[in-house]
C-alpha cells in the first residue's frame, strides 16, 4: 500500500508542461484568401457545402418555429367550445 501511495504522490507532482506538444501549422492565411475571394457569395457561404447546410438547416428551423409559434397564437386566441 504504501508503493503506491508514493506513486500516485509522484504522479501529482507532475506538472502538466511535461507533457508533449502537437505542432500545428498555422492555416489562417489560407482561411483569409478562401473569405476575401470576391467570388459573390456572402461571407456566410464561402465555407463550402458545409456552410450552405447549416444554413439552410438553420433558416428552415427558424421558419418551422415561428409557424409552430403563430399556429399556438391562433390556436390560444380562439375560443374554448364548451360541453
Amino acid at each position: 500500500m504504501w508503493r503506491n501511495v508514493l506513486a500516485l504522490r509522484q504522479i501529482s507532482q507532475r506538472t502538466i508542461s511535461t507533457a508533449t506538444r502537437r505542432q500545428l501549422e498555422n492555416r489562417v492565411s489560407e482561411s483569409q484568401k478562401l473569405f476575401q475571394e470576391d467570388n459573390g457569395l456572402p461571407v456566410h457561404l464561402k465555407g463550402g457545402a458545409k456552410d450552405a447546410l447549416l444554413y439552410r438547416t438553420t433558416t428552415g428551423l427558424a421558419v418551422c418555429g415561428t409557424i409552430y409559434a403563430l399556429y399556438y397564437l391562433l390556436l390560444s386566441s380562439m375560443p374554448k367550445k364548451p360541453n
